[in-house]
């Protein structure tokens, strides 16, 4: 009797392992979020530095935000479904 709650026991620990190195769908979008303020600001900066018009810059560094976001989103969420390296 003893063995099978063992195995039980060992058989939930496995789940709860397993589904903690998911990451959930809100985390992934706060870290997309995050990751591209930094680096629109650093698109933006540069591109004033290039151009010297801080409207260019700034329209620069919006497209660059929402089609970066989208692509590191889609990018976040193919690696996560990968177990290589887990």
């Amino acid at each position: 009797m003893d063995r099978v709650l063992q195995a039980d026991l060992s058989l939930e620990n496995d789940k709860q392992e397993s589904n903690s190195t998911q990451e959930n769908i809100k985390r992934s979008i706060v870290k997309t979020v995050s990751w591209r303020v930094v680096g629109t600001l650093a698109t933006v900066t540069i591109s004033y530095l290039v151009t010297g018009t801080l409207a260019l810059a700034f329209s620069i560094g919006g497209i660059e935000l929402v089609s970066k976001m989208v692509l590191y989103f889609f990018h976040e969420r193919t690696w996560n479904s990968i177990k290589w390296g887990k």
